[in-house]
């Protein structure tokens, strides 16, 4: 059980990519959280209790608030602590479009990534078809990066580690097809990001919170 009620915790599952967004923020807000890494197949009555939807991340804060969506975890990370600016505090401008981009990806995107998966998954006859579907997105992203070492500018922002691990599983459908892909921003962006020790930090495999409840402490 957690043992120290003025840490917020989290549930969470390493390799799914609304969680891992949501680690990252945590880990780029430099707030300390109690983490508690779970598999769906087994789902602790602790984590169901406050959040019944049964889906990761859940979050709760030390005063019992619970966030349930990716987004509003990182939210709330970075408005505790941005060290970085990523969410360009006192730039609205700046702040409008990278929802809008992030929303885009969220709500298109995935939605077509997810198509392109289960086809490659059960050889199904329209991946190619599938992919495509990507690409208008994944283009996107290419001209963006094409004028900017980020996506949105020369540095980091909520936009990029709100992306990132949809790109990467994207990246991963068709291995040796995206590596000879036409997006080299798009690679060179997404491994500067795979080959840090930000990503290692928040990949990093641990024992899972069941069956012994034990805390580990995150961030910070």
């Amino acid at each position: 059980m957690n043992k120290n009620n003025n840490l917020p915790i989290i549930y969470s599952l390493r390799n799914c990519p609304f969680a891992m967004r949501a680690r990252i923020a945590i880990y780029k807000s430099q707030q300390p959280v109690l983490l508690r890494d779970i598999v769906l197949k087994d789902k602790p009555t602790e984590m169901l209790v406050v959040s019944p939807k049964g889906t990761v991340p859940v979050l709760i804060t030390p005063n019992g608030t619970v966030i349930e969506e990716s987004f509003e975890v990182m939210l709330w990370a970075l408005s505790m602590s941005d060290p970085d600016d990523l969410l360009r505090s006192g730039d609205d401008e700046m702040l409008a479009s990278m929802q809008t981009l992030i929303y885009r990806f969220d709500n298109e995107f995935k939605r077509c990534l997810e198509n392109y998966k289960c086809a490659k998954r059960y050889s199904e006859t329209n991946i190619i078809e599938c992919r495509q579907a990507c690409e208008v997105y994944i283009a996107q992203l290419e001209q963006l990066l094409t004028a900017h070492q980020y996506l949105l500018a020369d540095r980091e922002s909520l936009a990029d580690i709100a992306l990132l691990p949809f790109i990467r599983q994207f990246a991963r459908v068709e291995r040796q097809w995206y590596l000879q892909a036409p997006y080299p921003h798009v690679r060179q962006w997404l491994n500067r990001y795979l080959q840090s020790k930000m990503f290692s930090k928040v990949m990093t495999k641990h024992q899972l919170w069941l069956p012994n409840r034990s805390d580990l402490l995150f961030g910070g």
